[in-house]
């Protein structure tokens, strides 16, 4: 194991994950907790816009009836090459390893403007970090690529900063280089190559990621989300209330998982979720608020655990 601050001879304490530079490691970029950490600024800022920014243009299409909207919304799911710089994730899991970002990219898309088109057009689902809830096969590892990729300027620009605040980035044998990759443009709202300069690390070019943005699982998983905000509704419609404690009674979760219709699956998740939405709840948005409630980041110690467990 080569980690950055020993490949470059760096300090403690560092403002990014210190990865091991000559292989894939098992964290994963989460969308809601780059959300939730608020920083830092201004790459996290800009992460943050670029993320909306792309999944509104994706929204729009997908609402849109016309045939040049819909063939843009495949499009702009379809430029997810895996990201290599990053050393996260597993190679042989992430998008590469489910058939290329063509192929990942409009079984994506089916989902989101059929099954899924509904729950887009009342506004539950409008968010990157909703996507791992509903589109079945869109988990850690495919979110932190489809992540990766489209903030991939804001962690250049990151990177970059970083190569300026050490000099030992670049005192020999270091050194950068400038590569083309593909960038989300917000102020154009499409994808376009730059040339982006990043420091180099065992021969390969190397995107340092802030330290809080990745973690092992993702804060929005549908499992998560179906123990939670989804069984608890099913709780509440068929539980009662006790007029004097005003405490809900009901079954326990694990009786509902068992009962026809309301056990485990993408169906079930997306049909709960569209039945609460017509009585006026969001379970999504609880489910937010649940999931910013628990949020801890990761202390140096559990980054350093799951860093070493390869």
């Amino acid at each position: 194991m080569t980690r950055i601050s020993s490949y470059y001879g760096l300090p403690g304490n560092l403002e990014f994950l210190d990865v091991d530079v000559t292989t894939d490691n098992r964290l994963y970029l989460d969308p809601y907790a780059i959300r939730l950490e608020k920083g830092p600024s201004p790459f996290g800022r800009n992460a943050r816009k670029s993320l909306d920014d792309f999944f509104d243009e994706v929204v729009g299409c997908v609402l849109s009836p016309g045939s040049t909207a819909q063939a843009r919304g495949l499009d702009l799911l379809q430029h997810f090459n895996e990201p290599k710089e990053t050393r996260l994730g597993m190679s042989k899991k992430g998008i590469n390893g489910h058939g290329g970002a063509g192929e990942v990219g409009a079984w994506i898309w089916q989902a989101l403007s059929t099954d899924l088109r509904a729950l887009i057009a009342v506004g539950v689902l409008k968010r990157i970090e909703h996507m791992p809830l509903f589109v079945f096969g869109v988990d850690r590892d495919i979110t932190s690529d489809l992540t990766t990729r489209i903030i991939f300027e804001p962690l250049v620009r990151f990177t970059q900063a970083m190569v300026e605040k050490y000099p030992q980035f670049t005192e020999a044998p270091h050194y950068t280089e400038v590569f083309e990759r593909p960038v989300w443009d917000r102020t154009h709202h499409r994808w376009l190559e730059k040339n982006l300069e990043l420091p180099i690390a065992h021969n390969d070019p190397l995107v340092l990621i802030p330290k809080h943005w990745a973690r092992g699982l993702l804060l929005m998983r549908s499992t998560r989300y179906y123990e939670t905000s989804v069984l608890r509704f099913v709780q509440e419609q068929f539980g009662t209330v006790d007029p004097k404690t005003g405490k809900l009674r009901a079954d326990a979760k694990r009786v509902y998982k068992r009962k026809r219709g309301y056990g485990p699956g993408a169906e079930t998740i997306r049909r709960l979720t569209e039945e609460a939405e017509s009585s006026n709840e969001n379970l999504v948005e609880r489910f937010e608020e649940f999931a910013r409630r628990r949020y801890e980041p990761l202390d140096d110690e559990e980054i350093d655990r799951r860093l070493s467990s390869h």
